[in-house]
């Protein structure tokens, strides 16, 4: 795809990589401080430059209904295009210094997932869709390779991009900050409409989508928006679609407010539940959250933390009621 279009009588360039719809002169960098209109050419500065790579398990991303229990080669670069104040990864999301003396091309990449034995390349810990075009590059390779790849993203795509992606991309876990448009635009300088249309362009584009909510307590967990946010996932998106209902510690600009609650957790999952949602689980305190069949209430796969402890899906199947799983399992 083309990453941005020209404005012939501005001289500027249109960035069409997120939502933002960056306009820049030349020598100008958008909104996430790592894409530069360079001679009116859409220079990515983070290309090959990694500032975060380690090998995770895939249930951290969190992504639990895609090949459990195997590991993810997750990296992430400097840069965001959101400004979120409790943002945990912001010594590098909030960075634009770009560690130049740090160089993996796309192919070594995927030599790298391939010679560690990773299942999938994860594209996290700062916003992939600011490094999409390395991301493409490397997750085509991957594609080839028999190596899936995931994105851990606040969801603020362009259509074009997601137009894009569905050719390569597997899998999705997409932050649903707020059920507010006016926090999303004052606090975090996103869009909420936005992250909602991408949720549903993604699953529409048979992008496997998971979803995060990272609860903070008098900030987003209002029953009213516990019970419109399940719902939205509900009709929306599929009740098939997990939710991941994530406790909050403090970070970064909010280390004053306190950590939630596991009783805020517990209630928002039992709003989820009656909304309808088949797969709910709690993140960030220390319970093992499990997935069961939503038709018979067998267990199916069991964790520990990160760790999945028990395997009984039979080929994506209920092993009791032969209830088909949703998810990618091979």
């Amino acid at each position: 795809m083309d990453y941005y279009k020209c404005e012939p009588r501005s001289g500027r360039i249109v960035c069409l990589l997120c939502r933002h719809y960056c306009k820049m002169k030349d020598g100008q960098v958008g909104v996430c401080g790592v894409n530069k209109n360079e001679a009116n050419k859409l220079s990515a500065l983070v290309y090959g430059h990694p500032s975060a790579l380690n090998i995770d398990p895939i249930e951290k991303k969190p992504i639990y209904h895609m090949l459990p229990g195997t590991t993810a080669l997750s990296f992430g670069t400097v840069g965001c295009n959101f400004k979120c104040p409790f943002c945990q990864n912001w010594q590098i999301s909030q960075s634009s210094v770009v560690r130049d003396d740090f160089y993996i091309s796309p192919e070594k990449m995927v030599q790298l997932a391939l010679e560690n034995g990773t299942n999938s390349i994860a594209y996290t810990y700062n916003e992939p869709t600011i490094f999409y075009p390395y991301a493409r590059d490397i997750g085509i390779l991957a594609k080839r390779s028999g190596i899936k790849n995931i994105f851990v993203t606040n969801g603020f795509e362009t259509p074009e991009v997601i137009e894009d992606m569905k050719s390569w991309l597997d899998a999705a876990n997409v932050d649903l900050k707020s059920w507010s448009e006016s926090y999303y635009k004052k606090v975090l300088k996103g869009g909420l409409e936005a992250v909602k249309d991408t949720l549903r362009l993604m699953v529409d584009a048979g992008i496997w989508v998971e979803v995060t909510t990272l609860l903070i307590e008098g900030e987003n967990d209002s029953d009213k928006d516990l019970t419109e946010m399940a719902e939205f996932i509900a009709n929306d998106l599929g009740k098939h679609v997990p939710w991941h209902l994530s406790a909050f510690h403090p970070d970064y600009k909010m280390m004053d407010h306190k950590w939630t609650g596991i009783e805020t957790l517990k209630r928002a999952r039992y709003i989820a539940k009656k909304a309808g949602l088949y797969y709910v689980y709690m993140g960030n305190v220390p319970v093992s959250e499990n997935t069961y069949c939503p038709e018979c209430r067998e267990l199916l796969i069991g964790r520990s933390g990160f760790e999945m402890i028990v395997n009984n899906l039979l080929e994506g199947h209920c092993p009791n009621c032969n209830r088909a799983i949703e998810g990618v399992f091979r």
